[in-house]
């Protein structure tokens, strides 16, 4: 039985078609993918079924074989369709239980009922087998847990369709597999899942069937059994992606960063290495490995216990960012949403403000024709697509807010740049024009450290790898003397 038919459905902005005459259906119980670039139409066609937008007249949406021409968003919640969007929407103040019996937790008078809300909250995790703490605010949880948080509050709202809009894009591995046996759990409750991923090993491991959609035109639904990640990728962005490891010189002389016996107590412990001009470095590892805590250190943001960091061989001591930044460090967070941009400031205000100081006159006055010579010229040579530099840096697409994030720490004229999973929530396209970003920073002489659990994304563009488990530094390889399957078993001895 089909929960959802969409028949005919089309939508225009002004001049965009964003979407074309689409046909779509999804059956009871069906672990559906939807996959397609940025911009192809998924986010329309996803506010349509919740009901944020109307299509444009024509369009006929049945669900559970009644006929509707538009949906407004209490029509579609009432029917059963809950969405979870990236950024999650929950209230980072409340707790557990509040979040997800939100809608549940006013009584006469506007009370809060709070022991009503404990109880939904305890059926919905018990409902999926989630354990929580019901009293723990949900600012204090991990991306993974709040992600459960979001999916029991979809149950606890009696959801028959859940659309899942990029779940995994900032989970790691281990992460990521447990929210796939979640879904799978929702299929068993014969709920509906629509899964929307730029992840195609995620896509092809929980979906029955696949639909590719691309400038708002659906290209078709596939069964996934028939489905490769190859054709995915050339369906979804019309060319095809190679990769190979790298295999070239780069000069290990003089290290610009090296590492000896940086201890954490509960974090890492007797982490060596060294990172070389132009060199790309890998560190790979699971979730607990300790890779974003030695990071953190190597910023100046997570002071280590013992052991030394050095620049250009002279011992250095981070009490602070400012210090490591004022030495050539550069970060990008795996969190670019909420660690990395101010999402409703300007492209150009997120571009300079690491370097508003250096603007400043002696007067203490920005010098705004500066400033703007200075956003345009990180815009035209990162290649980051815009409207305006005035345009609020949200509306970007997920690789060029990316491109924004490297911009900002660019500016600063950083000698060492590291990147904490460089492509989360970002499309096959926008993905493959960060990789040449990074390849073509290094080639000028900047030593990257690419952070990641996709061994793929390390294994064929770094030129060195290192291996972390728990905590410590378990393995060390050149990209080009190691294939896929061994480097994964590396990582999960």
């Amino acid at each position: 039985m089909m929960f959802l038919e969409m028949r005919g459905v089309s939508k225009r902005f002004g001049g965009v078609q964003a979407l074309s005459n689409l046909d779509f259906d999804l059956a009871r119980g069906e672990i559906h993918s939807l996959v397609g670039g940025n911009g192809s139409g998924k986010s329309t066609m996803i506010k349509i079924i919740s009901g944020v937008q109307d299509p444009d007249p024509g369009a006929r949406i049945v669900v559970e074989g009644r006929e509707h021409a538009r949906l407004t968003p209490v029509e579609s919640s009432a029917l059963g369709v809950q969405v979870i969007y990236q950024d999650l929407s929950l209230f980072p103040n409340l707790t557990v239980a509040e979040n997800i019996a939100i809608a549940q937790h006013r009584g006469l008078a506007g009370l809060v009922k709070r022991k009503t809300m404990r109880k939904v909250a305890e059926a919905a995790m018990r409902r999926i087998g989630v354990a929580l703490d019901l009293d723990e605010r949900v600012s204090h949880l991990s991306i993974a847990n709040r992600q459960l948080v979001a999916i029991c509050r979809a149950i606890a709202a009696d959801a028959k369709l859940v659309i899942m809009d990029e779940p995994t894009a900032s989970l790691t591995r281990h992460e990521v597999d447990a929210l796939l046996a979640l879904t799978l759990e929702l299929k068993r409750r014969d709920i509906s899942v629509l899964f929307v991923s730029h992840r195609f090993d995620e896509v092809l491991e929980i979906a029955e069937r696949v639909t590719v959609i691309r400038d708002g035109v659906k290209l078709g639904t596939y069964d996934a059994k028939d489905m490769t990640e190859q054709r995915l990728a050339v369906l979804m962005s019309g060319k095809s992606f190679t990769y190979e490891t790298r295999d070239r010189a780069v000069p290990r002389e003089h290290p610009v960063l090296s590492v000896e016996g940086l201890c954490k107590a509960g974090e890492y412990r007797d982490v060596g290495f060294a990172l070389y001009p132009g060199e790309i470095l890998g560190l790979t590892g699971l979730l607990g490995s300790g890779r974003t805590e030695l990071a953190l250190s190597l910023f100046g943001m997570n002071a280590p216990d013992a052991g030394t960091i050095r620049i250009d061989g002279e011992p250095v001591t981070f009490r602070s960012n400012r210090d490591a930044i004022a030495r050539g460090i550069a970060y990008v967070p795996e969190d670019r949403l909420s660690l990395s941009l101010v999402l409703e400031q300007s492209i150009g205000a997120n571009v300079t403000v690491t370097v508003l100081d250096t603007l400043k006159d002696r007067l203490g006055l920005l010098r705004r024709r500066r400033e703007a010579g200075l956003i345009r010229d990180w815009i035209r040579d990162l290649a980051i697509k815009i409207g305006t530099p005035d345009d609020p840096v949200r509306t970007l697409s997920g690789g060029n807010q990316q491109r924004v994030v490297i911009a900002k720490w660019l500016a600063t004229k950083p000698r060492v740049l590291i990147l904490d999973s460089p492509t989360v929530g970002v499309d096959l396209h926008g993905k493959d024009g960060i990789y040449q970003l990074v390849k073509d920073l290094a080639a000028q002489g900047l030593a990257v450290i690419m952070i990641s659990d996709e061994i793929p994304e390390v294994l064929y563009h770094c030129d060195r790898i290192l291996v972390m488990r728990d905590g410590r530094l378990t393995g060390e390889v050149m990209a080009h003397h190691v294939a896929e399957p061994d480097l994964r078993r590396m990582v999960h001895a």
